[in-house]
């Protein structure tokens, strides 16, 4: 029997190889590591508040926060299905970027005093303790609509903005009065300027950075009016956005449509930065 070679053939190397590949490939098909849920405590009242946060596959140098539509809360853009949340997700995951996904005082949020303070900390610990480059900002329905009305109130934190059938005139605005009166202390009719004040579209020459918007002509939730005249107005004073109306669409964004949005503030953000001289 010394005839007989008992070491390894060349195909069974190989088919060991391929066992070991396929155990591994769980791990590399998913979405990466588990989402962390943090807690920390609100410098505006100390209160206990909590987002949620995605690490990508390297340290990130970019972040995208995701806000979430009324009656969800932090775990909408962070686990649910729904096109929008996938592909804010995915993007991020794509982009190598940290995903932060915050209650903003959830349920009723709608970028409330106190939300808007959560948001401002959050940003502003994330920057420091992870040397953050970027920050851009998305979200849908009441989500989109705080997006915008952030990145008008703080320009100087975030880099850009993608809106998902959100509303730019909360003044104009019909819907769920019970809920935004409680987040922003009062109803429209005893604190206008205080709804003014979080109506991106009477502060257009705050949206200094790249924005995208989804809207539906027949969404009856959020109609779309105010955020098309936002649109415009932003092309007439040499900002123009990526508007996209889809005239049958309801009160949704489809992936391709939202990761359109996401990529167009991205890829104009890297524009700028690659247009600018580098310093002597």
């Amino acid at each position: 029997m010394d005839h007989l070679d008992f070491r390894p053939s060349l195909i069974y190397r190989i088919f060991t190889l391929l066992i070991i590949l396929i155990g591994l490939l769980p791990a590399a098909a998913g979405e990466g590591p588990e989402p962390a849920d943090v807690a920390f405590v609100a410098a505006c009242d100390g209160t206990e508040q909590r987002y949620v946060l995605i690490e990508p596959a390297a340290p990130p140098i970019d972040a995208l926060v995701a806000l979430h539509g009324h009656g969800s809360d932090r775990w909408q853009f962070a686990a649910d299905g729904r096109d929008e949340c996938r592909a804010a997700r995915d993007f991020a995951r794509d982009r190598g970027m940290l995903f932060v996904s915050p209650d903003y005082r959830a349920k009723t949020s709608w970028m409330g005093p106190k939300a808007e303070a959560d948001l401002v900390q959050i940003i502003t610990e994330l920057k420091a303790a992870r040397g953050l480059r970027r920050v851009f900002l998305c979200g849908g329905s009441m989500g989109g609509t705080s997006a915008l009305t952030f990145a008008a109130l703080h320009p100087e934190s975030i880099d850009g903005v993608a809106a998902m059938n959100g509303s730019t005139n909360l003044l104009e605005y019909e819907g769920f009065q019970d809920a935004i009166a409680a987040s922003f202390g009062g109803p429209k009719s005893e604190i206008p300027d205080e709804y003014k004040k979080r109506s991106a579209e009477y502060w257009p020459e705050r949206l200094t950075m790249p924005v995208g918007l989804t809207t539906g002509g027949r969404d009856d939730v959020v109609p779309p009016q105010s955020a098309l005249r936002l649109a415009d107005v932003l092309k007439k004073i040499g900002r123009p956005p990526l508007s996209i109306h889809r005239p049958d669409g309801g009160h949704s964004t489809t992936y391709d449509d939202a990761r359109a949005i996401l990529e167009f503030m991205v890829r104009q953000t890297d524009g700028k930065e690659q247009s600018v001289p580098s310093k002597p």
